[in-house]
């Protein structure tokens, strides 16, 4: 059994033979073969299931009930993502968000991104409840493909001047541009294997120590590799990374964060919030956007 996720010096999962050969990466009994062989496999499965959303104008990369691992807008279009001036409460920001898509002319299958931040982390019983409200939304406008959420999500817990409820922060969409640069965008996701629930899969669970943090950080950044390549994106195209912690990522910014994420020339994004679910200590959204702005609503 091992306790890390070996990577290489492109921040990619080490092939698993390779890894149980590097003594010095067992570092923690954490997950027993079985466990990690699924994570592999999860990984290759992943960049397999590019799924069409001709509605929407992208496709989008099968995640898990509550939101896609990414999407990618499909020739001809392009992502665009707005801003609201002040976060909204939900059930508001959707109502506001059918109006700005019906002003551009947009169905509300157009819609592939959320941003999302919430009065404080939640249990992971909290968080199952939360999505299933969530998806209420998303059903009630046809924007579900054959049952699958095509919409990629970022939920984070503001540290300081957390909302009194769950808000939207942000949202994206695709709209028509003939001859368009590829655009997409990647779903925020912490320290937990691709499709896991689990608590007892969190890479180094409750622990917060400098070591534990940076291979929370390395594992994460695997994760938005292998969500980039399912996208069929690189990280060259990125034009945003953004974190989400409260916990310091100056020691490893410079030797970690800026190189494996190609971003050293534009920097990143820190959001002093905490990831959706207790327990989560580190995590990562990162886009290739055409066009950004900010809404007054």
């Amino acid at each position: 059994m091992v306790g890390r996720f070996p990577l290489d010096h492109a921040g990619r999962l080490v092939p698993l033979l390779e890894a149980e050969a590097d003594a010095s990466e067992r570092t923690r009994v954490r997950v027993a073969n079985c466990t990690r062989l699924s994570q592999s496999l999860r990984y290759a499965t992943l960049r397999l299931m590019l799924v069409s959303n001709p509605k929407g104008g992208y496709s989008f990369v099968k995640g898990i009930a509550p939101y896609s691992a990414g999407v990618v807008a499909s020739a001809d279009f392009e992502i665009e993502r707005a801003r609201m001036d002040k976060p909204i409460p939900i059930p508001e920001a959707f109502s506001r968000l059918d109006n700005h898509l019906a002003k551009l002319g947009r169905p509300s299958q157009a819609l592939c991104g959320m941003e999302l931040r919430s009065p404080s982390p939640f249990t992971f019983k909290g968080f199952s409840d939360f999505n299933a409200s969530y998806v209420h939304y998303l059903e009630k406008r046809d924007i579900l493909v054959n049952g699958l959420n095509p919409v990629a999500r970022t939920n984070v817990a503001p540290e300081i001047a957390a909302p009194s409820e769950p808000v939207v922060y942000a949202f994206s969409y695709t709209i028509p541009a003939p001859a368009a640069r590829r655009s997409f965008i990647v779903a925020g996701a912490g320290e937990l294997p691709e499709g896991s629930l689990d608590p007892h899969d969190i890479v180094r669970q409750g622990e917060d120590s400098l070591d534990a943090l940076t291979e929370k950080a390395r594992f994460v950044i695997a994760l938005m590799d292998g969500r980039l390549h399912g996208l069929g994106a690189a990280w060259d195209a990125v034009t945003a990374v953004d974190v989400y912690t409260v916990h310091n990522i100056a020691p490893f910014l410079a030797s970690l964060i800026l190189p494996r994420t190609g971003n050293a020339r534009h920097g990143i994004v820190w959001h002093y919030t905490r990831p959706p679910i207790t327990g989560i200590e580190y995590e990562m959204d990162v886009r290739g956007c055409a066009r950004e702005l900010v809404l007054t609503l």
